[in-house]
Formats: structure tokens, C-alpha cells, sequence
């Protein structure tokens, strides 16, 4: 998307929460792993940068990557999982 594109970019800013509210119940059990496998996807090095300032584009991985609300729904998982790695 291009930064002028503000119809694209606002539906993006709103689909994004609804989007991670409806994957909500799996985020809950197993969101530490998907939140790691899909960040690895996003940052492999092939991949297109999420925000291209110079050409004035923005993914929607950027609205996804920056989500509170994502973060907050894998914080419990995770913490299970450094719970878990520090008793080895």
C-alpha cells in the first residue's frame, strides 16, 4: 500500500484488531509459537521490507507487527514458555 492510499490504510488500521480478535482463542493457547513462526516469516531476508519510506509504502504486516492487542493475547503463552525454559 502507498502511503496516499488512506482508504486502504484505514481499513487495514481496523480489520487488523478484528482479525486478531477473532484468531483470539488460539493466540490465547498457542501464541507464543505462532507470533515467533509469523515474525520469522515477516523478517526472513527475502522478503519486502514492511515500511519502504523511500518509495512510500507500508504493508499491512507493519499494522499487525505493532499491535498491542496481539502482543497482550501471546503474553500468556509466552510466559509459559520462559517459565518453562528457565526450569529446563
Amino acid at each position: 500500500m502507498r502511503y496516499e492510499e488512506k482508504a486502504k490504510l484505514t481499513a487495514a488500521r481496523a480489520l487488523v484488531p478484528v482479525a486478531v480478535l477473532a484468531t483470539s482463542p488460539v493466540l490465547l493457547i498457542a501464541g507464543a509459537p505462532v507470533r515467533r513462526r509469523y515474525l520469522r516469516y515477516v523478517y526472513r531476508d527475502e522478503a519486502p521490507p514492511i515500511l519502504d519510506k523511500e518509495q512510500g509504502r507500508i504493508s499491512v504486516h507493519w499494522f499487525v507487527v505493532n499491535s498491542s492487542l496481539l502482543a497482550c493475547l501471546c503474553w500468556p503463552t509466552e510466559a509459559l514458555s520462559r517459565l518453562v525454559a528457565r526450569r529446563g
